[in-house]
């Protein structure tokens, strides 16, 4: 497992390498203000609903039921079973991308209010929405067919078909004097990636011989089964949505460039999110569901220990560096350009913001993994609203005093309390069993953090006075010799505690 989890995390770092280096463009080019306020806003939006009825709720419905069909019942009953799916999920989302295309003025005065005072913004808003809504149905048909080939242990193609978004965003901005603004030409960026990303798993798929095809639809018990726990984790699935719909409504009532700053921040956040937390979770839920149908509920309850605990050991120095250094880590990835102080400011405190809530995030879905490869998609779904509830109060309690960050802080605590719940209940129903290696890796993990967290606060100033005297890069410079020598502290005390502590080494 732990391979798999790294060949998807590999793709995954990948991807954010690439796009990282893309909203480092998009920075440069438009920084944060109208035109970047409008691109964001339209990017969201197919974003969100993505992420309600395809990742999210998709996956947590549909590789269980897959898997189940594939272990129990044959390859062409698994296919059979996807077909009829994809039938009924295009037709959905055709209608929905056409009705969002017909009345996008309506959709955007719903969901960015405050652009309502602003003409310009609305209108250009619209536009770029109009653009990419149908990124929706390509990326959810992407969602289905990467769920197919990881459910039959191929991951690479999935993990790597979002590289493919980034790409084609940056080659669209290098020519974006084609288009009517560098905002068009990222908008037809991220719309030309969905038919991109299609063709690349499709392909993979085929070669596998792995591919479903249209079925008619007919809800024989397999296909309830999928629909019945499909409904509830649409529901909690939209529950994180719902509040980054917060984000964006609330964000669009605050000054021009808020939208924006979220959005660097948040970028930033979801690299570990992205690298480490939800590659832990693709791979585990599959590999849980498979065991559990097989009967293995220890095996299963290993291969958990194992992806919690080398998520918390990944995802610790990203931590340490949001709370300790976020103005280092704005400055050195975004300032240059059209991107200014204002914008490194205001994005630096938000993303300190995310950094409180970080590890309940990435642990979410090895948390979830727990319910959702027995296919209870109720307990998750219970947990995420009760995040959301004080997610939503604090959001309209903080955004004034403290703006982005208000926003930010807000999402990191509704996220402990939903990670919380999680743990609270699988232990109560016993499912879960942390072993001694995870209590031992926890150890190790606080103490390396500890020793990072120190050469970050104590290195500031002799890493600023040795680049002080570099003409330009000096930001980029600063960040890169604390980066290293973090890197350096911390696997080495790391791998000291692990060994100190008989940390085993092995594979679930």
């Amino acid at each position: 497992m732990v391979k798999s989890i790294l060949s998807v995390g590999g793709f995954t770092l990948l991807s954010r390498f690439t796009g990282a280096l893309r909203d480092v463009i998009i920075a440069a080019v438009m920084g944060a203000g109208l035109l970047s306020d409008a691109f964001f806003v339209a990017q969201r939006l197919p974003n969100h609903f993505r992420t309600i009825f395809g990742e999210g709720a998709f996956n947590s419905a549909f590789v269980p039921s897959y898997s189940g069909a594939l272990e129990t019942k044959g390859g062409a009953a698994a296919s059979l079973l996807a077909g009829r799916i994809l039938t009924l999920l295009t037709l959905a989302l055709l209608a929905l991308t056409g009705l969002a295309i017909l009345f996008m003025p309506e959709v955007v005065r719903v969901l960015a209010p405050g652009f309502s005072d602003e003409p310009e913004k609305f209108a250009l808003t619209v536009a770029l929405t109009r653009v990419t809504f149908p990124y929706l149905l390509l990326i959810t048909i992407v969602t289905l067919v990467s769920a197919v080939l990881n459910a039959n242990g191929r991951f690479a193609a999935a993990a790597g078909a979002p590289v493919l978004l980034n790409l084609s965003v940056i080659a669209a901005l290098l020519v974006a004097w084609l288009f009517p603004s560098a905002a068009h030409a990222a908008a037809w960026g991220v719309t030309i990636s969905g038919v991109l990303q299609l063709l690349l798993v499709v392909v993979d798929a085929r070669r596998a011989g792995v591919m479903p095809g249209f079925r008619k639809p007919v809800f024989d018990k397999d296909l309830k089964g999928f629909f019945r726990t499909l409904g509830p984790a649409v529901i909690g699935s939209a529950g994180v949505q719902i509040a980054m719909f917060a984000d964006t409504i609330i964000a669009s009532l605050l000054p021009t460039g808020a939208v924006s700053a979220l959005n660097y921040a948040d970028r930033l956040y979801q690299l570990p999110v992205g690298v480490i937390g939800i590659a832990a979770g693709t791979v585990l839920l599959p590999t849980m569901s498979k065991r559990l149908a097989a009967g293995d509920a220890a095996g299963a309850q290993s291969a958990q220990n194992r992806a919690v605990a080398f998520t918390l050991a990944l995802s610790a120095p990203f931590l340490v560096a949001f709370l300790a250094i976020p103005d280092l880590v704005i400055r050195g990835v975004f300032m240059r350009g059209a991107f200014d102080e204002a914008a490194a400011t205001q994005s630096a405190a938000a993303l300190a913001a995310y950094g409180v809530g970080l590890p309940a995030v990435v642990l979410i879905r090895s948390a979830v993994a727990t319910f959702y490869a027995r296919r209870d998609t109720r307990t998750p779904l219970i947990a995420s609203f009760s995040g959301l509830g004080l997610n939503l109060l604090l959001k309209l309690a903080l955004y004034a005093p403290m703006g982005a960050a208000g926003l930010a802080l807000a999402t990191g605590v509704g996220a402990w309390v939903n990670v919380g719940l999680l743990v609270f209940l699988a232990a109560r129903r016993d499912l879960l069993a942390p072993d001694a290696a995870l209590r031992r890796t926890v150890l190790a993990v606080a103490v390396a953090a500890l020793a990072l967290t120190a050469v970050a606060l104590a290195g500031r100033a002799p890493s600023a006075a040795l680049v002080s005297g570099l003409p330009t890069l000096r930001n980029e410079a600063q960040l890169c010799v604390l980066g290293l020598a973090g890197a350096v502290v911390y696997a080495a005390v790391l791998l000291g505690m692990f060994k100190a502590l008989r940390v085993p080494f092995r594979r679930a």
